[in-house]
């Protein structure tokens, strides 16, 4: 009676830990898939900076802000965290007197990236945490799946209409 009680019991458990697994897995997918849109949307909007703005960047900073959001548009899974940091690099590098309303833009992106690598790597986190588990393990529910990674990248803040730190204000 007792052997059975337990029985069913580790049941339930291994049947509610493999479908925690699943949608855990779903949420991690589709916190990636959000993320992937932010950075593509951030991408974009510095693009559209560097294409209009070009004279006020200078040669040299449009045409490295240009190719840093080309190697982000183009970069695989595994060169995606580089080449998102070198555009974050050239974005913090940005002078005073762009288009304010591309500025917007570019700022409403960063910190959309922000957020969605947030939610993401909490979905990561939260995977991670339940795959480690050690009756996770012993049943080997996780098996079959690839451990999810986090996406560390410097979050650039895109500054609109404030003066740069240290800088007298007007």
């Amino acid at each position: 009676m007792l052997a059975s009680a337990f029985g069913v019991l580790l049941t339930l458990w291994v049947c509610w830990s493999a479908a925690r697994l699943d949608r855990l897995s779903t949420r991690t997918g589709s916190a990636r898939t959000s993320l992937d849109a932010q950075l593509v949307r951030r991408a974009a909007a510095a693009q559209a900076l560097a294409d209009h703005d070009a004279a006020r960047l200078g040669p040299m900073l449009a045409r490295r802000l240009r190719l840093a959001c080309r190697q982000a548009l183009e970069a695989d899974d595994a060169g995606r965290e580089l080449a998102e940091n070198e555009l974050g690099r050239v974005l913090s590098e940005l002078p005073d007197g762009l288009d304010p309303d591309l500025l917007q833009d570019l700022a409403d992106a960063a910190a959309r990236v922000a957020l969605a690598r947030r939610f993401y790597n909490d979905a990561v986190r939260d995977t991670r945490s339940l795959r480690s588990a050690r009756m996770t393990r012993i049943f080997r529910l996780a098996a079959h799946r690839p451990a999810p990674a986090f996406f560390e990248i410097a979050d650039t803040v895109v500054r609109v209409g404030q003066p740069r730190a240290g800088a007298p204000a007007a």
